[in-house]
């Protein structure tokens, strides 16, 4: 490559999460079930249940559904189940940014409505990708060099950049934990 060259990088930035959402994470997750959803298959998980149902010491949520938490996190943290993953990746991964960053409604772990069922938790999931790669598809050279600013914590003074990288780094990971999950669940009975 010549020192000429120039790099669009919010296409190379998008084409990181849209090879692992097209190639590999939305196929893998296509035709969940709510019974994959919610599958416990240690004692102790983590998931998303109903309000009164809730095990941890602290449940999140506005409405009838509500994710596990704890604060502080005990350790070893407990397993999480698709329904736990998926609700991160929704509210802490993109929602939350796509309202501190694009626009979007604020929201946090308490004020979101969890999805009780696997079709609601991938139509909540999908939103939220298309909301996130929209914001970050019209940033541009300047916005992906300005400073995240302070809502994000260790990544305040980090350029934006840097932050889109993180995201999708949990998405890729979260995704992989969700995909092997669907994979024992298919296994249990061998």
């Amino acid at each position: 490559m010549s020192s000429t060259t120039t790099i669009d990088w919010n296409h190379q930035l998008l084409d990181q999460l849209r090879f692992e959402w097209d190639a590999q994470l939305r196929p893998r997750i296509e035709g969940l079930t709510d019974d994959e959803y919610h599958w416990e298959p240690s004692p102790g998980m983590w998931g998303v249940r109903r309000r009164g149902d809730a095990t941890s010491p602290y449940a999140a949520g506005a409405g009838d559904w509500v994710i596990d938490f704890a604060f502080p996190e005990p350790d070893p943290a407990p397993v999480t189940t698709i329904a736990w993953r998926l609700g991160h990746i929704i509210v802490g991964v993109f929602a939350m940014r796509v309202a501190g960053h694009f626009g979007g409604p604020a929201v946090d772990y308490n004020s979101f409505d969890y999805a009780g069922t696997a079709d609601e938790a991938l139509a909540q999931l999908d939103e939220q990708h298309r909301l996130w790669t929209d914001g970050v598809a019209a940033l541009g050279a300047d916005g992906l060099a300005a400073p995240c600013g302070p809502s994000e914590g260790p990544y305040a003074d980090e350029p934006m950049a840097t932050l889109v990288l993180h995201i999708h780094r949990e998405v890729i990971h979260h995704g992989a934990e969700v995909a092997l999950l669907r994979d024992l669940y298919r296994a249990r009975d061998r």
